[in-house]
């Protein structure tokens, strides 16, 4: 407890407060006290426990990300990395219909494949990492309450566990669910909600698959289905309403409009907020706008639409740790399976072996395999895999891409592909948000009032994405570094991922810098924050394989109160919690 002689736990001095409200920077001191703001103003009287010192940099809120994938990693790590090292100080859980609450017993492997299959996090590390202590979801939230985090977290009720749960192979089949199928699925969301989760997640993707290629159960769930979840979550004290639409991909217009209309239609009639995804798509790259016209649209009418967009290209990064278009040939399956990471890329630079990979034809695809197909699209994608470089670049120039290289050099693509995976180095598949070789649209995304930042996956395609790093992504491009278009405002951008998104999930006891909120902060000092380039490890359970990337700039930051990190480093605290909505 503070004494008279302190009368603050922490006291941040001398920085320009960017508050997370939207409104202009101010310079002030922030203090706190038992974990909230108590004072928000310049040259505050007093001393404190803890005093840090802010000039020059930015004091901004705890980012807020609600598109996250640790459902199974929160019940072995305490750390929540890649989002530690970002800024991040509440993560949200459970999105994309899946996770691992309710689960019938022996029913734990057809979640673990299903997580699998639609979020590529390796069944082994699951398997191996998850403790399963619990039956109905309220449990699984006990089972988070018990354990300590670096930041805090919050929770999604997956409508596709609830649907196997209550309909068990017909709700994996995706049979139609019947009028008593819905009201028990209804019971399991009023159980959740009242016992803190903050709402309702569905998917109706259909690149979402199990690992036997089956369709996440829920995909084809009809409104009343939909309508019978979100007026459950409504019931039992509210939340957010989260999917991923059918159509996402920009192939058939009519469809993904369509979308907008059937989530707007659920959110009418229940009077739900609805989130979901929005981004550009290579079949069409300005039909986002489109979206967002009809969003703006069905919100007039009395909707409660709320689009994620995200903060840069579709991060899939191809590399000999993760996924390539090589990956097919025998050689290089033979000594990916028998070597270490770094024997493997000795091994590739050998010429002889350069020259056997070049010349074999691919394999057969393996349904079990992740992202097996991505080598039968190699023509067509080699304009959009681009050398990232140091420090990364996620708006490249053509010159950049695997096809311009090979172009200058005269190589073939193929080759300069092999060259540049066997160097060791990670490339930035642009395959979403990238079509017209510009982040122009994001702009305009990011700006637009209707929208908040989503799509980080943090958790989740670990072999493949780092874009849990994208709140840094978001300071320092958009603000700062952005070289072929118009910048963003520093107070739009942090608004966009503190203030809107913990609104967004109805965590509405932060976000901002106010006093009487949870002093969840971050100070940044923006003529350093320097994003690195992507790594792989191998630290999961069972030696599974991610992707982590590191941020310099980050002087410090907060959880209630607390130093999680200082100076780019984890401080060992752990005062990060389960949230639970206000029925929890």
């Amino acid at each position: 407890m503070p004494s008279r002689a302190r009368p603050y736990d922490l006291i941040i001095r001398g920085g320009t407060v960017v508050d997370g409200t939207g409104a202009p920077a101010v310079a002030a001191d922030v203090a706190v006290r038992d974990g909230l703001i108590v004072g928000v103003d310049r040259a505050l009287a007093g001393s404190a426990e803890v005093e840090i010192d802010a000039t020059g940099r930015l004091v901004i809120p705890g980012f807020v990300d609600v598109h996250t994938h640790y459902d199974g990693q929160a019940t072995w790590d305490d750390v929540l990395d890649p989002s530690a090292s970002h800024g991040v100080t509440t993560v949200v859980i459970g999105n994309c219909g899946v996770g691992f609450a309710p689960v019938r017993p022996g029913m734990q492997e057809r979640l673990v494949e299903l997580m699998e299959g639609v979020e590529d996090i390796p069944g082994t590390a699951l398997h191996e990492g998850i403790r399963w202590s619990w039956e109905t979801f309220p449990e699984y939230l006990d089972a988070l309450a018990a354990r300590q985090f670096s930041m805090d977290l919050a929770a999604f009720v997956p409508h596709s566990a609830v649907r196997v749960y209550v309909m068990g192979e017909r709700g994996i089949a995706n049979e139609p669910a019947t009028a008593e199928d819905v009201a028990a699925m209804a019971e399991h969301v009023r159980s959740a909600i009242r016992a803190g989760a903050i709402g309702v997640s569905t998917s109706r993707s259909l690149n979402h698959k199990s690992l036997d290629g089956g369709l996440v159960p829920g995909t084809f769930a009809d409104v009343d289905e939909l309508v019978g979840l979100a007026q459950a979550m409504m019931d039992a004290g509210g939340g957010l309403f989260e999917a991923v639409p059918t159509g996402e991909t920009g192939v058939d217009p009519e469809q993904v409009l369509g979308e907008v209309e059937v989530l707007a239609d659920v959110s009418r009639r229940t009077g739900a907020p609805v989130s979901f995804l929005v981004i550009q798509a290579m079949g069409a790259p300005d039909l986002w706008r489109a979206q967002l016209a009809a969003v703006r649209a069905a919100n007039a009418s009395g909707a409660r639409l709320i689009p994620q967009v995200a903060a840069r290209p579709g991060g899939m990064l191809l590399g000999a740790a993760s996924y390539h278009f090589l990956m097919r040939r025998p050689t290089w399956r033979r000594l990916e399976e028998s070597l270490p990471h770094e024997e493997l890329l000795a091994e590739l630079r050998r010429p002889e072996i350069k020259a056997a990979v070049l010349a074999e034809a691919d394999l057969p695809p393996d349904p079990r395999r992740q992202f097996e197909s991505l080598t039968d699209h190699a023509p067509f994608l080699f304009e959009r895999v681009f050398v990232l470089g140091d420090p990364p670049d996620y708006e490249p120039t053509p010159n950049r891409s695997i096809a311009g290289i090979a172009a200058a050099s005269g190589r073939d693509p193929y080759e300069v592909t092999y060259d540049l995976i066997a160097d060791g180095q990670l490339l930035l598949g642009a395959f979403t948000n990238y079509s017209l070789g510009n982040e122009d649209h994001l702009a305009e995304m990011l700006a637009d009032e209707t929208t908040i930042v989503g799509l980080s996956d943090g958790g989740a395609h670990v072999k493949m994405i780092c874009d849990a790093s994208a709140p840094t992504y978001l300071l320092s491009h958009w603000t700062r570094d952005r070289r072929r278009g118009s910048r963003l405002a520093v107070e739009t951008v942090v608004h966009k991922q503190t203030g809107a998104t913990a609104a967004a999930v109805g965590l509405t006891d932060r976000g901002t810098i106010e006093v009487g909120k949870r002093a969840d902060l971050n100070v940044v000092d923006l003529d350093r924050l320097r994003l690195h380039p992507p790594r792989s490890v191998d630290d999961l359970p069972a030696g599974g394989r991610r992707v982590l990337q590191d941020a310099t700039g980050y002087v410090a930051t907060v959880v209630g109160g607390v130093v999680t990190r200082r100076d780019d480093r984890d401080t060992g605290a752990r005062p990060g919690r389960l949230v639970r909505a206000a029925g929890g």
